[in-house]
Protein backbone atom coordinates (compact mmCIF):
# COMPACT_ATOMS: atom_id res chain seq x y z
CA UNK A 1 0.00 0.00 0.00
CA UNK A 2 1.97 3.41 -1.36
CA UNK A 3 0.47 6.40 1.02
CA UNK A 4 2.87 8.82 -0.56
CA UNK A 5 0.29 10.50 -2.32
CA UNK A 6 -1.84 10.54 0.36
CA UNK A 7 0.59 12.18 2.09
CA UNK A 8 1.53 15.01 -0.35
CA UNK A 9 -1.69 15.91 -0.91
CA UNK A 10 -3.06 16.20 3.11
CA UNK A 11 0.63 18.18 3.46
CA UNK A 12 -0.91 20.69 1.17
CA UNK A 13 -4.04 20.99 3.07
CA UNK A 14 -1.98 21.83 6.13
CA UNK A 15 0.37 24.11 4.60
CA UNK A 16 -2.52 25.72 3.13
CA UNK A 17 -4.08 26.24 6.56
CA UNK A 18 -7.04 24.88 6.34
CA UNK A 19 -6.05 22.67 9.61
CA UNK A 20 -2.80 23.15 12.07
CA UNK A 21 -1.92 19.10 11.66
CA UNK A 22 -4.11 16.46 11.10
CA UNK A 23 -3.57 12.07 11.40
CA UNK A 24 -5.07 9.69 8.66
CA UNK A 25 -5.53 5.96 8.60
CA UNK A 26 -5.73 3.91 5.74
CA UNK A 27 -5.96 -0.01 6.64
CA UNK A 28 -6.73 -2.95 4.00
CA UNK A 29 -6.54 -6.49 5.98
CA UNK A 30 -3.31 -6.96 7.89
CA UNK A 31 -1.59 -3.79 6.22
CA UNK A 32 -2.25 -0.12 8.13
CA UNK A 33 -0.62 2.53 6.98
CA UNK A 34 -0.72 6.05 8.97
CA UNK A 35 0.37 9.49 7.87
CA UNK A 36 0.47 12.03 11.22
CA UNK A 37 0.83 15.61 9.47
CA UNK A 38 1.45 19.02 11.07
CA UNK A 39 1.44 19.92 14.83
CA UNK A 40 -1.07 19.84 17.92
CA UNK A 41 -1.45 23.93 18.11
CA UNK A 42 -1.09 26.59 15.31
CA UNK A 43 2.39 28.13 15.51
CA UNK A 44 3.32 25.46 18.12
CA UNK A 45 5.95 23.10 17.81
CA UNK A 46 4.47 19.52 18.99
CA UNK A 47 3.82 17.51 16.33
CA UNK A 48 0.82 15.59 15.33
CA UNK A 49 1.61 11.50 16.42
CA UNK A 50 -0.26 8.50 15.75
CA UNK A 51 -1.39 8.39 19.16
CA UNK A 52 -2.88 11.68 19.59
CA UNK A 53 -6.17 12.71 20.91
CA UNK A 54 -9.21 14.18 18.93
CA UNK A 55 -12.43 15.43 19.50
CA UNK A 56 -14.47 12.60 17.59
CA UNK A 57 -17.64 15.32 17.17
CA UNK A 58 -20.11 13.11 15.46
CA UNK A 59 -18.44 10.18 14.53
CA UNK A 60 -19.66 9.59 18.02
CA UNK A 61 -22.93 8.16 16.72
CA UNK A 62 -21.70 5.00 15.76
CA UNK A 63 -20.52 3.91 18.75
CA UNK A 64 -23.52 5.10 20.89
CA UNK A 65 -25.52 3.35 18.52
CA UNK A 66 -23.39 -0.19 19.34
CA UNK A 67 -23.56 0.67 23.19
CA UNK A 68 -27.85 0.37 22.41
CA UNK A 69 -27.02 -2.93 20.44
CA UNK A 70 -25.27 -4.43 23.55
CA UNK A 71 -28.48 -4.15 25.48
CA UNK A 72 -30.59 -5.11 22.55
CA UNK A 73 -29.00 -8.31 22.91
CA UNK A 74 -28.95 -8.39 26.05
CA UNK A 75 -33.25 -8.59 25.53
CA UNK A 76 -32.56 -5.57 28.22
CA UNK A 77 -33.92 -3.58 25.39
CA UNK A 78 -36.17 -4.13 22.40
CA UNK A 79 -36.18 -2.35 19.12
CA UNK A 80 -40.31 -1.85 18.57
CA UNK A 81 -40.67 -1.10 22.00
CA UNK A 82 -41.53 2.60 23.49
CA UNK A 83 -39.27 4.24 25.10
CA UNK A 84 -41.91 5.87 27.45
CA UNK A 85 -40.90 3.18 30.66
CA UNK A 86 -37.73 4.50 30.27
CA UNK A 87 -38.10 8.11 28.97
CA UNK A 88 -41.34 9.48 30.30
CA UNK A 89 -40.40 12.63 30.01
CA UNK A 90 -41.21 11.61 25.99
CA UNK A 91 -44.21 10.11 26.49
CA UNK A 92 -47.89 11.17 25.26
CA UNK A 93 -46.19 13.62 22.50
CA UNK A 94 -47.82 16.36 20.99
CA UNK A 95 -46.35 16.94 16.99
CA UNK A 96 -46.15 20.59 15.44
CA UNK A 97 -48.85 20.80 12.35
CA UNK A 98 -45.82 22.18 10.42
CA UNK A 99 -42.07 22.74 11.71
CA UNK A 100 -42.92 26.58 11.20
CA UNK A 101 -46.25 26.31 13.52
CA UNK A 102 -46.17 28.26 16.68
CA UNK A 103 -45.95 25.82 19.34
CA UNK A 104 -49.46 25.66 20.49
CA UNK A 105 -50.53 24.33 16.92
CA UNK A 106 -49.92 20.83 17.59
CA UNK A 107 -51.74 17.78 17.29
CA UNK A 108 -51.40 14.13 19.02
CA UNK A 109 -48.62 11.50 18.22
CA UNK A 110 -50.19 9.14 15.79
CA UNK A 111 -48.15 5.95 18.25
CA UNK A 112 -45.31 6.10 20.57
CA UNK A 113 -41.74 6.43 19.77
CA UNK A 114 -39.55 3.29 19.55
CA UNK A 115 -35.94 2.56 20.04
CA UNK A 116 -35.99 1.85 16.49
CA UNK A 117 -37.15 5.34 15.58
CA UNK A 118 -34.18 7.13 17.88
CA UNK A 119 -31.43 4.72 16.40
CA UNK A 120 -32.74 5.61 12.74
CA UNK A 121 -33.24 9.41 13.66
CA UNK A 122 -37.00 9.05 12.48
CA UNK A 123 -38.63 9.64 16.10
CA UNK A 124 -39.81 13.26 14.97
CA UNK A 125 -36.96 15.73 16.46
CA UNK A 126 -33.87 16.99 15.25
CA UNK A 127 -31.68 19.77 13.38
CA UNK A 128 -33.97 22.34 11.40
CA UNK A 129 -31.98 23.27 8.53
CA UNK A 130 -32.46 27.27 8.69
CA UNK A 131 -31.08 30.54 9.95
CA UNK A 132 -30.92 30.60 13.31
CA UNK A 133 -34.46 31.78 15.02
CA UNK A 134 -36.19 31.39 12.08
CA UNK A 135 -39.26 29.12 13.63
CA UNK A 136 -40.58 29.12 16.91
CA UNK A 137 -39.11 25.79 17.66
CA UNK A 138 -35.77 27.01 17.33
CA UNK A 139 -36.23 30.05 19.41
CA UNK A 140 -37.32 27.60 22.19
CA UNK A 141 -34.54 25.29 21.68
CA UNK A 142 -32.11 28.02 22.21
CA UNK A 143 -34.28 29.49 24.65
CA UNK A 144 -34.10 26.17 26.78
CA UNK A 145 -30.26 25.54 26.07
CA UNK A 146 -31.43 22.34 24.26
CA UNK A 147 -29.66 23.23 20.78
CA UNK A 148 -26.45 21.50 19.64
CA UNK A 149 -23.76 22.90 17.44
CA UNK A 150 -22.80 19.46 16.68
CA UNK A 151 -19.39 19.75 18.12
CA UNK A 152 -19.70 20.20 22.12
CA UNK A 153 -21.35 18.54 24.96
CA UNK A 154 -23.94 20.05 26.81
CA UNK A 155 -23.57 22.30 30.16
CA UNK A 156 -26.68 20.80 32.02
CA UNK A 157 -27.38 17.07 33.23
CA UNK A 158 -28.96 14.50 31.38
CA UNK A 159 -32.09 14.05 33.14
CA UNK A 160 -32.10 18.12 33.56
CA UNK A 161 -31.80 18.32 29.53
CA UNK A 162 -34.30 15.75 28.86
CA UNK A 163 -36.99 17.03 30.92
CA UNK A 164 -36.59 20.56 28.99
CA UNK A 165 -36.90 18.44 25.76
CA UNK A 166 -39.84 16.87 26.85
CA UNK A 167 -41.38 19.96 27.55
CA UNK A 168 -41.54 20.78 23.71
CA UNK A 169 -43.42 19.06 20.64
CA UNK A 170 -42.21 16.69 18.12
CA UNK A 171 -41.27 18.31 14.75
CA UNK A 172 -43.32 15.55 12.84
CA UNK A 173 -44.62 12.12 13.38
CA UNK A 174 -42.95 9.65 15.17
CA UNK A 175 -41.51 6.92 11.98
CA UNK A 176 -42.21 10.16 9.41
CA UNK A 177 -39.14 11.28 8.02
CA UNK A 178 -35.19 11.28 8.80
CA UNK A 179 -34.14 14.69 11.24
CA UNK A 180 -30.59 14.89 12.04
CA UNK A 181 -28.80 14.60 15.55
CA UNK A 182 -31.02 14.45 18.81
CA UNK A 183 -31.91 11.06 18.26
CA UNK A 184 -27.48 10.09 19.49
CA UNK A 185 -28.36 12.27 22.34
CA UNK A 186 -31.36 10.71 23.59
CA UNK A 187 -29.69 7.08 23.18
CA UNK A 188 -27.07 8.19 25.47
CA UNK A 189 -29.60 8.67 28.42
CA UNK A 190 -31.74 5.90 27.35
CA UNK A 191 -28.95 3.75 27.98
CA UNK A 192 -27.94 5.26 31.24
CA UNK A 193 -31.38 4.96 32.55
CA UNK A 194 -31.82 1.12 31.35
CA UNK A 195 -27.68 0.20 32.61
CA UNK A 196 -28.60 2.06 35.81
CA UNK A 197 -25.52 4.00 35.47
CA UNK A 198 -24.33 7.61 34.02
CA UNK A 199 -23.86 6.74 29.83
CA UNK A 200 -20.24 7.57 30.43
CA UNK A 201 -19.71 5.10 32.99
CA UNK A 202 -21.44 2.71 30.88
CA UNK A 203 -18.94 3.12 28.24
CA UNK A 204 -15.67 3.00 30.39
CA UNK A 205 -16.56 -0.25 32.72
CA UNK A 206 -19.60 -1.80 31.26
CA UNK A 207 -19.47 -1.64 27.56
CA UNK A 208 -15.87 -0.81 26.51
CA UNK A 209 -13.85 -2.21 29.13
CA UNK A 210 -15.73 -5.77 28.97
CA UNK A 211 -16.70 -5.69 25.25
CA UNK A 212 -14.49 -4.05 23.54
CA UNK A 213 -11.98 -2.47 25.23
CA UNK A 214 -9.82 -5.55 26.53
CA UNK A 215 -10.86 -7.16 23.35
CA UNK A 216 -10.07 -3.73 20.85
CA UNK A 217 -7.22 -1.97 23.07
CA UNK A 218 -9.55 1.27 23.10
CA UNK A 219 -8.19 2.45 25.53
CA UNK A 220 -8.15 6.35 24.73
CA UNK A 221 -11.87 6.48 24.07
CA UNK A 222 -13.93 8.13 26.54
CA UNK A 223 -15.78 10.99 27.12
CA UNK A 224 -13.17 13.98 28.55
CA UNK A 225 -8.97 13.52 28.47
CA UNK A 226 -7.00 12.85 31.98
CA UNK A 227 -4.91 14.99 32.95
CA UNK A 228 -2.19 12.28 32.26
CA UNK A 229 -3.24 12.35 28.74
CA UNK A 230 -3.62 16.05 28.01
CA UNK A 231 -0.11 16.64 26.57
CA UNK A 232 -1.62 14.44 23.78
CA UNK A 233 -5.20 16.58 22.99
CA UNK A 234 -4.54 19.43 20.37
CA UNK A 235 -6.20 22.62 20.39
CA UNK A 236 -9.17 22.96 18.23
CA UNK A 237 -10.02 25.31 16.10
CA UNK A 238 -12.78 27.31 14.29
CA UNK A 239 -12.30 29.25 11.17
CA UNK A 240 -13.04 33.43 11.49
CA UNK A 241 -16.26 33.64 8.99
CA UNK A 242 -14.45 37.29 8.16
CA UNK A 243 -11.24 36.17 7.21
CA UNK A 244 -10.91 32.62 6.93
CA UNK A 245 -8.19 32.65 10.07
CA UNK A 246 -7.98 29.90 12.35
CA UNK A 247 -9.08 30.98 15.75
CA UNK A 248 -9.62 28.77 18.87
CA UNK A 249 -12.55 26.62 19.71
CA UNK A 250 -11.74 24.84 22.62
CA UNK A 251 -7.90 24.62 24.13
CA UNK A 252 -6.33 21.45 25.33
CA UNK A 253 -5.94 22.51 28.84
CA UNK A 254 -9.21 24.08 30.48
CA UNK A 255 -10.80 22.93 27.93
CA UNK A 256 -14.66 21.53 26.99
CA UNK A 257 -12.95 18.33 27.28
CA UNK A 258 -10.27 18.16 29.78
CA UNK A 259 -12.40 17.43 32.59
CA UNK A 260 -15.64 14.60 33.11
CA UNK A 261 -18.71 17.10 30.88
CA UNK A 262 -21.86 17.17 33.12
CA UNK A 263 -23.50 15.64 30.36
CA UNK A 264 -21.95 12.87 28.17
CA UNK A 265 -23.62 13.28 25.07
CA UNK A 266 -24.18 10.36 22.69
CA UNK A 267 -24.36 12.36 19.47
CA UNK A 268 -20.86 14.21 19.75
CA UNK A 269 -19.20 13.89 22.89
CA UNK A 270 -16.48 11.51 22.60
CA UNK A 271 -12.49 11.66 22.13
CA UNK A 272 -10.34 8.65 20.55
CA UNK A 273 -7.58 8.17 18.74
CA UNK A 274 -7.06 6.83 14.80
CA UNK A 275 -6.25 3.44 15.80
CA UNK A 276 -8.89 3.37 18.65
CA UNK A 277 -11.68 3.64 15.72
CA UNK A 278 -9.77 1.52 13.42
CA UNK A 279 -10.62 -1.31 16.47
CA UNK A 280 -14.03 -0.34 16.28
CA UNK A 281 -14.17 -0.13 12.78
CA UNK A 282 -12.40 -3.25 12.05
CA UNK A 283 -14.55 -4.98 14.28
CA UNK A 284 -17.83 -4.09 12.12
CA UNK A 285 -16.52 -4.70 9.52
CA UNK A 286 -15.63 -8.30 10.93
CA UNK A 287 -19.55 -9.30 11.61
CA UNK A 288 -19.14 -7.79 15.33
CA UNK A 289 -16.11 -10.07 16.31
CA UNK A 290 -11.99 -9.33 16.43
CA UNK A 291 -9.48 -11.32 17.05
CA UNK A 292 -11.76 -14.25 17.95
CA UNK A 293 -14.01 -12.43 20.42
CA UNK A 294 -17.46 -11.38 19.98
CA UNK A 295 -18.54 -8.12 20.63
CA UNK A 296 -22.03 -7.87 18.58
CA UNK A 297 -23.82 -10.74 16.75
CA UNK A 298 -23.55 -10.95 13.14
CA UNK A 299 -27.48 -10.09 12.60
CA UNK A 300 -26.88 -7.03 15.07
CA UNK A 301 -24.01 -5.62 12.68
CA UNK A 302 -26.27 -6.26 9.39
CA UNK A 303 -28.80 -4.24 11.36
CA UNK A 304 -26.53 -1.51 12.31
CA UNK A 305 -24.86 -0.94 9.10
CA UNK A 306 -28.22 -1.45 6.67
CA UNK A 307 -30.29 1.38 5.28
CA UNK A 308 -33.87 1.62 7.33
CA UNK A 309 -35.07 4.41 5.64
CA UNK A 310 -38.12 4.45 3.28
CA UNK A 311 -38.42 6.75 0.36
CA UNK A 312 -40.88 8.72 2.65
CA UNK A 313 -38.71 9.39 5.66
CA UNK A 314 -36.11 10.56 3.31
CA UNK A 315 -38.56 13.03 1.57
CA UNK A 316 -36.78 15.97 3.98
CA UNK A 317 -35.10 16.98 1.01
CA UNK A 318 -33.13 20.16 2.03
CA UNK A 319 -31.75 17.92 5.45
CA UNK A 320 -31.39 14.45 3.84
CA UNK A 321 -29.93 15.56 1.07
CA UNK A 322 -27.40 17.93 2.62
CA UNK A 323 -26.49 15.11 3.91
CA UNK A 324 -26.77 11.71 1.64
CA UNK A 325 -27.62 13.32 -1.95
CA UNK A 326 -29.05 10.59 -3.82
CA UNK A 327 -26.81 7.94 -2.66
CA UNK A 328 -26.93 6.94 0.82
CA UNK A 329 -29.31 6.15 3.83
CA UNK A 330 -29.26 5.93 7.74
CA UNK A 331 -28.45 2.47 9.55
CA UNK A 332 -28.93 2.55 13.68
CA UNK A 333 -26.04 5.90 14.06
CA UNK A 334 -24.67 5.99 11.07
CA UNK A 335 -24.95 6.49 7.21
CA UNK A 336 -24.51 3.90 4.71
CA UNK A 337 -23.82 4.20 1.09
CA UNK A 338 -26.86 3.16 -1.11
CA UNK A 339 -25.17 3.15 -4.37
CA UNK A 340 -22.09 3.89 -5.95
CA UNK A 341 -20.95 7.28 -6.87
CA UNK A 342 -17.27 8.01 -6.85
CA UNK A 343 -14.65 5.65 -5.42
CA UNK A 344 -16.31 4.29 -2.20
CA UNK A 345 -18.32 1.25 -2.84
CA UNK A 346 -22.32 0.47 -2.12
CA UNK A 347 -22.29 -0.90 1.43
CA UNK A 348 -20.01 1.96 2.63
CA UNK A 349 -20.94 2.60 6.34
CA UNK A 350 -19.48 5.35 8.98
CA UNK A 351 -19.74 9.12 9.38
CA UNK A 352 -18.33 12.46 9.65
CA UNK A 353 -17.93 14.49 12.15
CA UNK A 354 -18.27 18.42 12.45
CA UNK A 355 -14.34 18.89 13.39
CA UNK A 356 -12.97 17.64 9.91
CA UNK A 357 -13.28 13.99 11.45
CA UNK A 358 -14.18 11.30 8.59
CA UNK A 359 -14.62 7.42 9.57
CA UNK A 360 -15.74 4.70 6.98
CA UNK A 361 -15.49 1.02 6.07
CA UNK A 362 -16.10 -0.29 2.92
CA UNK A 363 -17.47 -4.02 2.92
CA UNK A 364 -16.81 -4.67 -0.80
CA UNK A 365 -12.90 -3.73 -0.61
CA UNK A 366 -12.33 -4.83 2.98
CA UNK A 367 -11.02 -1.79 3.76
CA UNK A 368 -10.66 1.06 6.99
CA UNK A 369 -10.28 4.98 6.61
CA UNK A 370 -9.78 7.60 9.78
CA UNK A 371 -9.91 10.88 9.40
CA UNK A 372 -8.74 13.19 12.13
CA UNK A 373 -8.02 16.98 12.82
CA UNK A 374 -8.89 19.41 14.89
CA UNK A 375 -10.81 22.14 12.95
CA UNK A 376 -14.79 22.76 12.25
CA UNK A 377 -16.25 21.94 9.01
CA UNK A 378 -17.08 25.64 9.20
CA UNK A 379 -15.36 26.58 5.55
CA UNK A 380 -15.33 25.44 2.31
CA UNK A 381 -11.54 23.99 3.02
CA UNK A 382 -12.33 21.42 5.68
CA UNK A 383 -14.88 19.19 3.42
CA UNK A 384 -12.63 19.74 0.34
CA UNK A 385 -10.19 18.05 2.33
CA UNK A 386 -12.37 15.50 3.86
CA UNK A 387 -13.23 14.32 0.09
CA UNK A 388 -9.05 14.24 -0.84
CA UNK A 389 -8.38 12.24 1.83
CA UNK A 390 -10.95 9.05 0.77
CA UNK A 391 -10.17 10.27 -3.06
CA UNK A 392 -6.49 9.26 -2.08
CA UNK A 393 -7.38 6.65 0.09
CA UNK A 394 -8.85 4.30 -2.20
CA UNK A 395 -6.12 5.00 -4.54
CA UNK A 396 -3.77 3.96 -1.69
CA UNK A 397 -5.03 0.24 -1.42
CA UNK A 398 -4.79 -0.56 -5.05
CA UNK A 399 -0.91 0.28 -4.80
Amino acid sequence: MDTSRLRSVLTGHVDAGAVPGLVALVARGDEVRVEAIGVQHNGGDTPMRRDTIFRMASASKPVTATAVMVLVQECRLRLDDPVDEWLPELADRRVLVGVDSPLDRTVPANRPVTVRDLLTFTWGFGMVLAPPDTHPIQRAMRELGIGSDGTSPYAVEPDEWLRRLGTLPLMCQPGERWLYNTGSDVLGILVARVAGQSFERFLAERFLAERVLDPLGMRDTGFHVPADKLHRLPTSYAHDPQTGALTVWDPAEGGKYSSPPPFAVGGDGLVSTVDDYLAFLRMLLDHGSHAGARILSRAAVELMTTDHLTAAQKSEKDQFDAYFGDHGGFGFGMGVRTRRRGFASAGQFGWDGGLGTSVQADPARQFVGVLLTQAAQDTADTPRLIQDFWTCAYQAIDD
